[in-house]
């Protein structure tokens, strides 16, 4: 029900204040809509205007119970058209809901003497709005006479409102629940009679209605004046300092007088004849929160209270915070300040260079403590040695009282938090947090360590091109440039996670020419990659000696500086010769591929001493954050701590989503070391032409649909009984076969290469069906594709089937020769063969194909990275003609609901990306039966 606009609204008070009723009346005499629910129709007697007098009259009126009528009020209050008392009593409703959410409720009795709920106590602030509502409130919202003989009455629109206010706390404590919960009186909507009570509720209602409030006024004046360093006890049975009894008007909160004045009688004319009987009351109250006040009820005046430093400390502390939900304010002096903090902060010996060099190369120890400050000031040692002796809860320091909260006193006490590290200390200033005793803290950098991390965070300016490089960067590759430069002549790695394709290669090589080391540069690789490498040096800046150490002639015998270029097999194999050997710079070039830092691979790096390690990829975290810390920890050693505390730390918490401020605090630390470039970013589109990315969903044969639902039915009976280990191994093999179904059942059930010719290879799968007419339109219009697939098996039934086809066509995969590799790379981009079926393994990164303007994605991997990673072989710099992605997608299939997965995974790909594959193992019976079974059109 809503309330029409014509009608106005009246409180109608009940001897229960919970049994009040709002009444809705047509001061127009128009007619009034049809009674809903509790809604009752009823005779309203009213008072009208008539000529020059007031005349009462009968109106017809709308009756609803107050629970049915809030929510109707504060509606209404925000409705223009509203007539002016129903928005009056809607501002009315609306305090009152505000005051019950405070827990502004006091227990009571009627004067019959039963239970009921009254609104306070009230604050001068909640007076005054009482106040205004009432002043507000036109003729018609209290036109309703009061009864009895004599002269026509209306209600005082400030009494009314108070009763209304009073009626709303009655009502919303009763739910039916309550009296099941909290006992019968002040629960049930029905009365319940409290003989006895009279005393008590007497003593509760004092002064909380136009009556007074007390506050108490903290008083050091009998303090014993001592600065910090007197090392003073507690003084013996001295006083520590006084509370004053101070007496507030509700009616004038202007009005404030010391109780003493008071008692004396001094300003009975301003608050009134009650005023003394309701501040003892208050007082009494107040105790009843903080025992010492019930001295004040013993003495003749309650006007100042004698504190001991126990007392004192208390009320300094939890007691203010106890008497101020009672209602009671504490005034402190006004020269506490209460601003003294403790802050740890990390600062390197005196004499360390501000540049960040001779801060790296010192093995010098950098000083953690507790730096305390007043007002953002920090205190001198002496200061501090000072603070640490008080054992009071207030000091004299700078000529002002300080308040002293123990936890600083026990830090000013024990300030040295022991000793960091540079990297360690330097982890801490970009984090602005550390671990103190198992709590995190907000920790801050102080001279060359600031100075240090300001530079990391300031951002680089491009630099200018290195003398040698026969090229022309752009912007973002100087920027890229001037970043390496800064990160490895501070003595710190960094790895820069551009997109693939936007020039990491070249980037590198002009960083070997701007550093001119004498030193050789070691370059570790995927073996796809190292023909590569060589042309791009040779290309970009000639005359700069180029060695392969790949193969059963490696060598570095007379090795002069340049670069040196070796796959990660070779340096896992040849780590001792290569660690033998000074590096001016190591690059690991794909470096997801040692992601695992448990690894033989990874540990291998590690081995290889260098004053610079830079790290390569466009995927630093293809699915956890541990990936991230694998390849950090390489490049700079020790910056994310151990990987234990690494992921109890940070990566746990982001991955799940515990903290959302976890994501900012890790990219505070590792943005420096970790420089992420995209296609999208507004500085690169340009460089790029267009990237067009389809999906094409494609029907299952019948034989594919046959075997996918023996497959998922056999599957899932067999999970069902399995658990731990087990189950997790028959997930992952049902998901890997239904991939292999939705790809070709000559996939899935291993038929001999001699089948592939079949004339009814392409009639078994779709997928193949629609490859042929991509490719026949691609090929139609003199362009080249590349077709990827994870599975070498369907790599090479694509590559015999186009090959029967006369479909001029190579093959790429792992067991693909690096030399065989760098003929198909040259034919392929040269046009000789216009189609390349690659492994996605084994070809989905380092590779340039800029050739094809068609990429083919024939099966989806569970990583929408990786995907990515294979798109950029063709999708970089260098890349003149638009691309188009197709991805192929079997309809009803775990396919359609993985494609769904991975759109909702890019979204996020640059904070967290899931565990793939691994996590669809941890799904319940019902979840997996839910995601692979088929699903068919109707």
């Amino acid at each position: 029900m809503s309330v029409p606009v014509r009608l106005a609204a009246v409180f109608l008070p009940a001897a229960l204040p919970r049994e009040g009723r709002i009444a809705l009346w047509d001061p127009s005499d128009g007619p009034l809509p049809t009674p809903e629910g509790e809604v009752e129709r009823t005779e309203l007697t009213v008072v009208r205007r008539h000529g020059s007098s007031v005349r009462r009259r009968q109106a017809p009126a709308l009756s609803l119970p107050l629970d049915r009528a809030l929510p109707l009020l504060v509606r209404a209050r925000r409705d223009p058209a509203a007539h002016p008392a129903t928005a009056c009593w809607g501002a009315a409703a609306l305090h009152a809901v505000r005051l019950a959410a405070r827990g502004r409720l006091l227990p009571g009795l009627t004067p019959t003497g039963h239970d009921a709920w009254r609104a306070g106590p009230l604050d001068p602030e909640d007076v005054a709005h009482l106040r205004a509502v009432a002043a507000a409130l036109p003729p018609e919202g209290h036109a309703v006479p009061l009864p009895g003989p004599g002269p026509l009455r209306l209600p005082q629109p400030e009494a009314l409102v108070r009763a209304f206010l009073d009626a709303v706390a009655d009502t919303l404590p009763r739910t039916p629940a309550a009296p099941h919960a909290s006992g019968r009186p002040f629960a049930d909507r029905r009365p319940q009679r409290l003989p006895g009570a009279q005393d008590w509720a007497a003593e509760v209602a004092a002064g909380m209605d136009a009556g007074v409030r007390i506050s108490l006024r903290l008083d050091l004046s009998a303090y014993d004046l001592f600065d910090a360093g007197d090392g003073a006890g507690t003084g013996g049975a001295r006083s520590a300092g006084a509370a004053v009894v101070q007496v507030h008007s509700l009616a004038d909160p202007t009005l404030v007088a010391d109780a003493a004045a008071l008692w004396a009688g001094e300003a009975d004319a301003a608050f009134g004849p009650r005023a003394r009987v309701d501040a003892a009351l208050a007082v009494r109250r107040a105790a009843r929160v903080w025992p010492p006040l019930a001295r004040l009820a013993e003495q003749d005046a309650p006007d100042v209270l004698a504190l001991s430093e126990e007392e004192l400390g208390d009320l300094l502390g939890v007691a203010a915070g106890r008497l101020a939900a009672a209602g009671v304010a504490v005034h402190w002096p006004r020269d506490l300040a209460h601003d003294l903090a403790a802050t740890a902060v990390v600062r390197p010996a005196p004499g360390s260079a501000t540049d960040g060099t001779g801060f790296f190369d010192s093995e010098e120890l950098l000083q953690f403590r507790w730096q305390l400050a007043i007002g953002g000031d920090p205190l001198s040692e002496t200061e501090m040695d000072l603070l640490a002796e008080a054992h009071r809860p207030v000091v004299r320091l700078r000529d002002q009282w300080v308040l002293v909260d123990p936890a600083l006193v026990r830090k000013a006490r024990k300030r040295e938090l022991g000793l960091l590290d540079p990297v360690d200390a330097l982890s801490v200033a970009l984090s602005g947090t550390a671990e103190v005793d198992g709590e995190t803290v907000e920790a801050v950098p102080v001279g060359a360590l600031a100075a240090l991390r300001d530079r990391l965070t300031a951002g680089v300016r491009p630099a200018d091109p290195p003398p040698g490089l026969h090229a022309t960067l752009r912007d973002y590759q100087l920027r890229g440039l001037a970043w390496l430069d800064l990160m490895t002549t501070l003595g710190l790695g960094g790895c820069l996670a551009d997109d693939m394709g936007l020039g990491k290669t070249i980037t590198v090589i002009a960083l070997h020419l701007k550093r001119a080391r004498t030193e050789p540069t070691l370059v570790v690789c995927p073996a796809s990659l190292l023909g590569n490498w060589q042309r791009e040096i040779t290309r970009f800046a000639p005359g700069v000696p180029v060695r392969r150490f790949h193969g059963p002639e490696r060598t570095l015998d007379d090795l002069t500086g340049g670069f040196v270029l070796t796959t990660y097999g070779t340096m896992r194999s040849a780590a001792p010769t290569l660690a033998e050997q000074p590096w001016g710079m190591v690059v690991a070039d794909e470096a997801q591929h040692v992601k695992n830092p448990y690894s033989a691979t990874a540990k291998a790096l590690r081995t290889l001493p260098a004053p610079a390690r830079i790290a390569l990829t466009g995927t630093p975290v293809e699915n956890n954050l541990s990936e991230l810390w694998a390849l950090l920890d390489w490049t700079t050693p020790g910056l994310l701590g151990p990987l234990k505390s690494f992921r109890a730390r940070h990566a746990r918490a982001v991955e799940n989503g515990e903290d959302p401020q976890a994501v900012e605090r890790l990219a505070r630390l590792v943005r420096p070391f970790l420089l992420r470039r995209k296609k999208s970013d507004p500085g690169i589109v340009p460089e790029l032409p267009p990237k067009t990315e389809t999906d094409h969903p494609v029907p299952l044969t019948r034989e594919q649909a046959a075997l996918y639902e023996a497959v998922v039915r056999e599957s899932l009976l067999a999970i069902e009984s399995a658990e731990g280990i087990a189950r997790r191994g028959l997930v992952l093999k049902l998901l890997g076969a239904l991939k292999q179904i939705c790809d070709h059942p000559a996939l899935y059930l291993k038929e001999e290469h001699g089948q592939y010719a079949d004339d009814r290879l392409v009639a078994r799968s779709g997928k193949l069906a629609l490859l042929d007419e991509l490719l026949d339109t691609v090929l139609a219009e003199d362009g080249s594709a590349l077709v990827f697939t994870q599975y070498v098996g369907m790599a090479r039934l694509i590559a015999a089937h186009l090959a029967g086809r006369a479909v001029p066509v190579d093959l790429l995969h792992g067991g693909t020769p690096v030399a065989e590799r760098e003929r198909m790379v040259d034919r392929f981009q040269s046009g000789a063969t216009p189609v390349l079926v690659l492994s996605l393994k084994a070809a989905g990164t380092g590779l340039n194909l800029t050739r094809a303007g068609h990429v083919v994605h024939f099966d989806r991997w569970w990583n929408p990275a990786v995907e990515e990673q294979a798109t950029d072989r063709a999708y970089r710099i260098g890349q003149t003609q638009p691309v188009q992605v197709h991805r192929l997608i079997t309809e009803g299939t775990v396919e359609d609901r993985i494609a769904d997965m991975l759109q909702a995974k890019r979204a996020l790909a640059d904070a967290i990306l899931g565990s793939g594959e691994s996590a669809l193992t941890e799904l319940t019976d019902r979840e997996l039966s839910d995601l692979v079974s088929l699903r068919r059109e109707a």
